[in-house]
């Protein structure tokens, strides 16, 4: 008789673990350092690009990993005894929906760049993928995320470089995106925070994780900081960038910041590419002389540019790369055993 009453009840709802709130906690405040970088460089206070330079790309990985290996964990501990389907219902639509919110408020602000599959979207999707993990062996789990995490490395194509297909991940180039979370690689951590909770659950290390307090700052602050991460995800944005555009005067880009910037992003990208310090140096005031020239910021700056606008970079990039070799070319006649011999 007891059966019959409780074979169609929902799951009783875990009591969160503080640890768990704490960690996203530190993840949004990580975030919204990475963000402020942006911000600054998007008004031109500061001359570095947190999208291409190294550390702070170093900085940016772990922070989208934290929310999607929560992600899996919060999955598991939400749903691992049943999927109590009214709150998982009502979470992704929640997260759906904001998704969406930053779709749209992005599009307005650059209908270029906008984020159409961001870290909101990947959240919402992997939440709802996972669900087909939470009754799978661990190993099985486990193994798959190895796989959707490596794919990627060993397989890419053109075709998915279309914003249609991007959202898969296997794309050779992305298309242009303020904010991009695909599948492959990044549902293979969430796989991972499934894996890892599902095999510590019932262990002691768990009752361990349940056993940290908040007693004292900033346990208190980290936590209310990761229950209503959502919140200050939509938030943060506007209102940093809106307070720093209004303290500008709708941002500060000068000669000096223009210079700077190219100089940097263009010595970066001539290093990745395998050039000497002493090439990079002469290349790059060669295109900066071009550019400025040419007046050629505006084009710069476009984050989409046309075929004929390419055409015009590759050649300005072609003739300093010529210009340089030719500088350092030896004279003619000046070879080693072509000097005349010094009177003596």
């Amino acid at each position: 008789m007891a059966a019959d009453m409780t074979a169609g009840a929902v799951p009783p709802a875990r009591k969160r673990l503080a640890v768990i709130d704490m960690a996203r906690g530190v993840a949004i405040l990580a975030m919204i350092v990475y963000h402020f970088a942006w911000d600054l460089g998007f008004v031109g206070l500061v001359t570095f690009d947190v999208t291409r330079e190294a550390g702070w790309i170093a900085f940016q990985r772990p922070i989208v990993s934290s929310f999607l290996f929560l992600t899996g964990v919060s999955l598991v501990l939400a749903h691992g005894e049943g999927i109590r389907w009214r709150p998982f219902w009502r979470r992704f639509l929640l997260i759906g929906g904001a998704a969406l919110l930053v779709t749209a408020g992005t599009w307005f602000f650059s209908s270029e760049t906008f984020v159409y599959f961001g870290i909101l979207h990947a959240i919402a999707l992997f939440g709802l993928m996972g669900l087909a993990f939470l009754r799978l062996p661990v190993a099985v789990t486990g193994l798959c995320a190895l796989i959707i995490l490596v794919l990627p490395l060993f397989f890419k194509s053109d075709v998915f470089s279309i914003r249609l297909l991007s959202w898969i991940g296997l794309w050779d180039v992305p298309p242009p995106s303020e904010d991009l979370v695909p599948v492959l690689p990044w549902f293979g951590v969430t796989l991972a925070g499934i894996a890892t909770m599902r095999a510590v659950k019932g262990t002691r290390l768990l009752a361990g994780l349940a056993g940290i307090g908040t007693a004292g700052l900033p346990g208190p602050v980290l936590v209310w900081l990761g229950r209503w991460s959502l919140v200050i995800y939509l938030v943060h944005q506007p209102v940093m960038l809106g307070g720093l555009m209004l303290l500008t005067g709708g941002g500060v880009v000068t000669e000096q910041n223009q210079t700077q910037a190219f100089e940097f992003s263009c010595q970066a990208s001539c290093a990745d590419s395998g050039g000497e310090a002493g090439y990079c140096t002469r290349y790059c005031a060669c295109a900066l002389e071009e550019v400025a020239t040419r007046d050629l910021w505006a084009m710069l700056e476009k984050p989409v540019r046309s075929e004929s606008e390419e055409a015009l970079l590759q050649t300005l990039v072609d003739q300093c790369a010529i210009r340089v070799i030719e500088e350092s070319l030896p004279a003619p006649g000046s070879a080693i055993g072509d000097e005349e011999e010094p009177d003596r």
